[in-house]
């Protein structure tokens, strides 16, 4: 017996549907996938894989080339950072606007809450600790 795929069977794959990123309530079933649901997916992760790509290849570009005025590099360097942020957390963890997403968000900024604390407590502790060895 030999297994042959054709073009209609991965195409009835890619249309199965898929329940990435779907919230719903726990201890109910989740909702049926729509049909074509993998295939935007894909085509989803596709289009931040390209711009992720797109925006690491422009940090280096700065960084080499002189098209950009030497002490702003390293402005344009932190902007294209913040806008690849941007990207993954929209293209592949999904963060939307939507009222689903409100944990996630929530979650997110007490994350980037104790970062803050952190590290800025670290440098204000060794700031005073600098300033009380002098």
């Amino acid at each position: 017996m030999s297994s042959q795929f054709t073009n209609e069977d991965v195409n009835e794959d890619l249309d199965a549907g898929s329940r990435v990123g779907e919230d719903h309530i726990a201890g109910q079933l989740p909702p049926e996938p729509s049909t074509g649901a993998l295939r935007a997916e894909l085509s989803g992760y596709a289009i931040g894989l390209l711009l992720a790509a797109v925006l690491t290849v422009a940090a280096f570009f700065s960084l080499d080339s002189h098209a950009i005025y030497g002490p702003g590099i390293v402005m344009a360097v932190v902007v294209l950072g913040l806008a690849q942020v941007g990207v993954h957390l929209v293209f592949f963890l999904h963060m939307t606007t939507s009222p689903d997403n409100t944990n996630n968000v929530l979650a997110l900024a007490f994350g980037l809450l104790i970062v803050c604390i952190v590290v800025f407590g670290t440098i204000w502790a060794m700031y005073h600790m600098n300033h009380n060895m002098m």
